[in-house]
Parts: C-alpha cells; sequence; structure tokens
C-alpha cells in the first residue's frame, strides 16, 4: 500500500482565516483527476457571503417536491401539528451534517467527488459521486415530472377536453407525456444557454413560489370556510400520540432527513465558493431549517385544507390547482409551480451530478456534458413511478436512499473530522500515487465501512404487504427493526466503522510526502 510517486511540487497557501488554495496565478495541470471544472477554486472567486448561502436555500427549499414531501406526511396518516414535529426536528438534525462537511469546500475550494477522494481514494471516489449522481437524476426525473404535469394542467384549461381526455398511452394520456417531453427540452435549452440563465431563473422563482404558496393557502381557507375548519380534520382517523404515531413518526423524520441527503454529501459543491467559513455555517444554519419550516407549513395547512374540502388530502399541489375555477388563478398558479421547478431543479439536481460524471473521466465529461447526461439519464429513472403514492415516496425511495447515502456521509465525516481533524493535502487530491492513492487508487477501508454500514441501514427494508418493492418481512427480516432509522443507522455506522479501521490499520504514507504534509499541518 505504500505510494512510490513524487510528491506534488504544486504549491498552496494557507490564508489567515485557514482556508487554503493553490498559489496565485497557478494552476492543476489538466489530467485523469483534474479539469477546469473540478480545480480548487481561486480566492477571487471565493465570493458566497451569508446572504448568498440563505437565497440558495430559499431556491432550493421552496418547490413542488419540498411541498410533497410535507403534504404526503398528512396523507400518510399524520396531523398537520405531528408532520410539521416531523419536518422541523428533520431539518435541524440534517443541518449538522450539512455544515460539517461544507467545511471542507470552503476550506479548500473543491468540490464533492474530489473530497470524497481523500476517504475512498482517488478511484474510489467514484463510488460515492456515481451514487450521489444516480440520486440527483432520479430528483431530477421527478421535478421534470411535476412540471410536465404542470403544462398538461395549463393546456387542458386553454385547449379543452381533447387535451385533458386524450387516449391514454402507458397509463397517462399521451398529452401528458408530451408536456413532460416538451417541459425537459425547455430544461435543457435553459442549461445550454448557460449558468447566467439559470442564475436569472432562480432570482425570480423563489419569491414568486411563496406568494403563490400564499395565495393557495387564503383560496383553500375560504374553500374550507376558514382555518378553524381546516386544521380541525386530518386524512383518515387522527392519531394519538401512542404507539400507532411512533411507528408512522420515525419513518417519516427518516423521510424528511433522506430528502436532503444527498446535498449532505454534495453541499461542498456550493461551499466551495464561499467567502469565509462564517458564511457557509450561518446562511445554511438560518437558511435551510427557517424556510423548510415555513414552507412546510403552508403546504401541511393546505392539504390539511384539501380533507376538509375535498374528503381525501390531495398531497400533490398540481392537483390542488388543476381543482381552481379561475382561470386567471390556475394560470398564476401553474406559471409558479413551473418557474420554481426549473429553478430547484437545476440548483439542488443538476450541479451536483455533473460534478459527479465529470469525475468519472474529467478529460472527457465537462460539466455541460454531465448535465445533458443527467437530463437523459433522470427519464430513465421512470420518475411517474415514485409519484404514485405518497408511501413509496416518503418511505421507499426517501428512506433508502437517506439509508445508503447517511453511510457515505459517516464515512466522510470521520474521515475528514476524525482521522485529519479537517486537514487535507490540496494537490495530492489530484494525483496518482500520491497518499490519497491508497491501494490502486482504493481505499478499502472506506469500502468496508459503506458496505457494512449500507446493508444495516437498508437491509430490513420492507413494505406493507401488497405495496411497495420489498417484502413485508423485510429483505433481511432481522435487519427489519433498523430499516425506520435508517439514515441515523448508515450514518453511525459508517463513522464508526470507517474511524474504528483508519485507527487500527490506518493507511501508510510515502515518507517523501510527510514533511509536505506536516507543513500544511502546522500551517491550518
Amino acid at each position: 500500500m505504500t505510494s512510490t510517486a513524487a510528491p506534488s511540487d504544486t504549491a498552496t497557501v494557507t490564508h489567515p482565516d485557514g482556508r487554503v488554495s493553490l498559489a496565485d496565478g497557478s494552476s492543476l495541470a489538466e489530467s485523469p483527476f483534474a479539469n477546469a471544472d473540478l480545480q480548487p477554486v481561486p480566492m477571487s472567486r471565493r465570493t458566497w457571503g451569508t446572504g448568498s448561502f440563505g437565497a440558495l436555500w430559499v431556491s432550493m427549499s421552496v418547490s413542488i417536491p419540498a411541498w410533497t414531501l410535507a403534504s404526503g406526511l398528512i396523507a400518510a396518516g399524520l396531523d398537520w401539528r405531528q408532520a410539521m414535529l416531523a419536518v422541523v426536528l428533520g431539518n435541524l438534525i440534517v443541518l449538522l451534517p450539512m455544515v460539517l462537511t461544507g467545511h471542507a469546500g470552503a476550506r479548500y475550494g473543491i468540490p464533492f467527488p474530489v473530497f470524497a477522494r481523500a476517504s475512498f481514494g482517488l478511484r474510489g471516489a467514484n463510488l460515492p459521486a456515481l451514487l450521489r449522481g444516480a440520486v440527483a437524476c432520479g430528483w431530477y426525473g421527478i421535478q421534470t415530472w411535476v412540471g410536465g404535469q404542470g403544462v398538461y394542467v395549463l393546456a387542458g384549461r386553454l385547449l379543452g377536453d381533447g387535451w385533458s381526455d386524450a387516449a391514454v398511452l402507458g397509463g397517462h394520456p399521451w398529452t401528458l407525456w408530451l408536456s413532460f417531453g416538451l417541459f425537459w427540452l425547455a430544461q435543457l435549452g435553459i442549461i445550454l444557454w448557460g449558468m447566467e440563465g439559470v442564475r436569472r431563473v432562480q432570482v425570480w422563482a423563489a419569491p414568486l413560489m411563496v406568494i403563490g404558496g400564499i395565495a393557495l393557502l387564503v383560496w383553500m381557507a375560504v374553500e374550507a370556510g376558514g382555518l378553524g375548519p381546516m386544521l380541525s380534520l386530518d386524512s383518515g382517523e387522527p392519531l394519538d400520540w401512542g404507539p400507532s404515531f411512533w411507528a408512522l413518526f420515525f419513518p417519516s423524520l427518516m423521510g424528511v432527513i433522506g430528502y436532503w441527503a444527498t446535498l449532505t454529501l454534495n453541499i461542498s459543491d456550493f461551499t466551495r465558493f464561499s467567502s469565509s467559513q462564517r458564511s457557509q455555517v450561518v446562511g445554511q444554519s438560518l437558511g435551510l431549517p427557517t424556510t423548510m419550516t415555513l414552507f412546510s407549513l403552508l403546504a401541511v395547512m393546505v392539504t390539511a385544507g384539501t380533507a376538509a374540502v375535498y374528503g381525501e388530502p390531495l398531497w400533490n399541489p398540481i392537483d390542488v390547482v388543476a381543482r381552481m375555477g379561475s382561470g386567471i388563478g390556475l394560470l398564476f398558479a401553474v406559471f409558479v409551480v413551473l418557474l420554481a421547478t426549473v429553478s430547484t431543479n437545476i440548483a439542488a439536481n443538476l450541479v451536483g451530478p455533473s460534478y459527479d460524471l465529470s469525475n468519472l473521466r474529467p478529460r472527457l465529461i465537462s460539466f455541460r456534458t454531465g448535465a445533458i447526461t443527467t437530463c437523459v439519464l433522470s427519464v430513465l429513472i421512470f420518475p411517474w413511478k415514485l409519484l404514485e403514492n405518497e408511501s413509496v415516496y416518503v418511505f421507499t425511495w426517501l428512506g433508502t436512499v437517506g439509508g445508503v447515502l447517511g453511510t457515505v456521509a459517516g464515512v466522510l465525516l470521520a474521515d475528514y473530522w476524525l482521522l485529519r481533524r479537517a486537514r487535507l493535502n490540496l494537490p495530492a487530491l489530484y494525483q496518482r500515487g500520491s497518499e490519497y492513492w491508497y491501494l490502486h487508487g482504493w481505499n478499502w477501508r472506506a469500502l468496508v465501512a459503506f458496505g457494512v454500514g449500507s446493508l444495516l441501514a437498508v437491509g430490513g427494508s420492507h413494505s406493507p404487504e401488497g405495496s411497495g418493492p420489498f417484502p413485508a418481512e423485510g429483505l433481511v427480516p432481522f435487519l427489519a427493526p433498523l430499516a425506520d432509522y435508517g439514515w441515523v443507522v448508515g450514518l453511525v455506522s459508517g463513522l464508526l466503522l470507517h474511524w474504528g479501521l483508519g485507527v487500527l490499520l490506518p493507511a501508510r504514507v510515502n515518507a517523501e510526502e510527510a514533511p509536505e504534509r506536516v507543513r500544511e499541518d502546522a500551517a491550518g
């Protein structure tokens, strides 16, 4: 396992605030592990302040999937108070690893795939990167399907019953498939337009979505006869706070955490542009929990109102706005849905997998090529299947994904904070044969921790009889009790296993590289 390559001669600078960068005017040569998109961000481009991170979280939190997450808890059987408890607690829990993994991006200016090289190895980092990228493709597909539904509803009002009652193909009207395709193409056009076009869309999307959500709440309150009747009714029989509540609460909590599980890994894709550690910590701490809490409150109140007005909870906002009698109101509502979907989809689900795919073959795949590939793969995920019912969406999709990605987060946190004490050799992250090369580019300790942690987290995944992809007794029956706590189980087991293996069986570092590492440790 001993490295044999000579140490990198690329100069780095440790700044007074602890951040590290390449020397002014220098850059890493193009290689199998470096391209322009994966290079450390120079200090001149690290300009994101607290407000930038707050705006980022508003842009990503005010979205249709965030709405369906909160409203889906109502449809699954929680009342609005219980649903809000799950949302608030889940977002406070997930904030801690979000800030801790974001530290590496802010300190070294590196994206997630490069950060993962320290723990998984230069080649091994492709495993968590592609896993995270695959999940993001799923999210991108879900958002695009929701946007396509918005186009379908809007066009149906404009074109009449011939559009809405078109022949069914593959379980849906062919006009819905056409709407999905048109919305997919529209997003691709914005991507090809460039990041400036994306930025312009984001500037307008989040405020309009907040206004639209409030307008939808007011409209639903009028339909229900006031806020009192809205919030006095729940979906089905109301739950008490006894065993039946807790049996539903913990899977719901893991679903809330799983919603942001991808961002706990690749938040460094954004914090690499931070102007200071304080900016990313304060910006995220203010932006994530507050925005998600307020927007989720809107969602659960409106969904509770639909149960009062229509006799059943409508957890998809597209279904809610489709009930509107006002043509102008519907037009505004659908426009807001489409704008918010584009904004969130590109910010939360396109940036990450674009870097992840670029990391796979830096010389061949640029950020833009990775973005286009993500658009194509998002269709192959079959997102319409994930949104067929709230149980599959909240418990199967979010719960399972959260368990696996929680394990990756545990490995990253153990490696960066417990084993390395937040110190990395920046040039070595891009160099074959460096201390991060391990065994042929793979760190077996991280692989073992990831494999065992993932098995513990999702091995017992189960679904109710007749609904869902898993057997009722669980994939591995004796692990079934752990499945309801998948993200926590994955994070804790991945963290403890990687830390334990790193302490008991540490990787050897080339003696030629040791002085450079010592110098950086002393300076940091």
